[in-house]
């Protein structure tokens, strides 16, 4: 159950593309930029920060352990979202058939400043990397499994969650070159940014498009900006709390931080408790999730 690196040359080529398709996207705006007369990108965002410590971390034995009691555990039933502790277990892996956790992918959202409309609508203001997630190489006893990371202060990469499924991992992985993939997490909503064209990838995003094959960035912006921009945090939909989630949040927070819970409902996760558990909370938020 020993986890094994993938060939460096596929790293390199996933990190480069956040930064190739935001050079387009940049010349794609510019002033005199056509056929023939590309201009390079300015100050393009950078590539994912750290990712071996990314890679270390999905690949540690405290990850594989995480996601092994995890998956070790009983989904909660009836669709309760009260944490449950899971028994403390000295090898979490026993018995379970051997599985690998694959390389980390970028973990896309849209910006607090592209909803509000203060931002302009470029790649390089309206997305920005938040998390990175991991699936599993095989499922495990017919299970799948997203590992979570979110940034450490300070540099670096620490797990953050272990959750059901691996649909985030499956759009995350349909970024190519000169594509960005995100998502609108209020919605659900994965799409494909090209150049200033946004594509929706799953029905919530289609949904949300109004039924549209695909908008422009700037018509984008004007959508969820009526969506979503008086939700944002300082707001009174955000003084008032009307975001869910919050209750079963506050809870989790009282735990120590060694202790993993399970969370159940539509969102099953394990959570590390603490800072942990924020992320659950924050995914569950509804609009006011963009301005975490």
């Amino acid at each position: 159950m020993r986890e094994t690196r993938t060939p460096g040359a596929r790293t390199a080529s996933r990190l480069s593309r956040l930064a190739t398709v935001l050079a387009l996207t940049a010349s794609a705006l510019l002033p005199g930029a056509g056929a023939g007369h590309a201009v390079p990108a300015q100050d393009p965002l950078p590539d994912i920060p750290d990712y071996q410590a990314a890679l270390d971390a999905v690949k540690s034995a405290a990850t594989l352990n995480a996601v092994c009691r995890f998956l070790g555990a009983p989904l909660p039933q009836g669709g309760s979202e009260t944490p449950q502790t899971i028994p403390d277990k000295a090898e979490p892996c026993e018995g379970m058939p051997t599985f690998t956790i694959k390389d980390p992918l970028a973990f896309n959202e849209i910006t607090p400043g592209f909803v509000a409309g203060t931002a302009q609508p470029v790649a390089v203001e309206a997305i920005r990397l938040t998390y990175l997630v991991s699936s599993l190489s095989t499922t495990v006893n017919d299970r799948q499994a997203t590992v979570v990371l979110a940034p450490t202060q300070g540099g670096g990469w620490h797990l953050a969650a272990v959750r059901e499924g691996d649909g985030d991992v499956v759009h995350a992985a349909k970024a190519g070159v000169g594509t960005l993939v995100f998502t609108e997490p209020q919605v659900r909503g994965w799409y494909e940014l090209r150049l200033i064209t946004v594509k929706p990838l799953n029905d919530q995003a289609r949904e949300a498009l109004g039924g549209r094959s695909s908008v422009s960035l700037s018509e984008y912006q004007k959508l969820v900006k009526a969506r979503y921009a008086d939700k944002l945090p300082g707001s009174d939909y955000d003084a008032r709390g009307m975001s869910s989630g919050y209750g079963t949040a506050g809870r989790a927070e009282d735990t120590t931080s060694s202790t993993p819970l399970l969370v159940g409902g539509s969102g099953t996760a394990l959570v590390l408790a603490g800072g942990a558990f924020l992320l659950f909370r924050r995914r569950r938020a509804g609009a006011c999730r963009t301005g975490s």
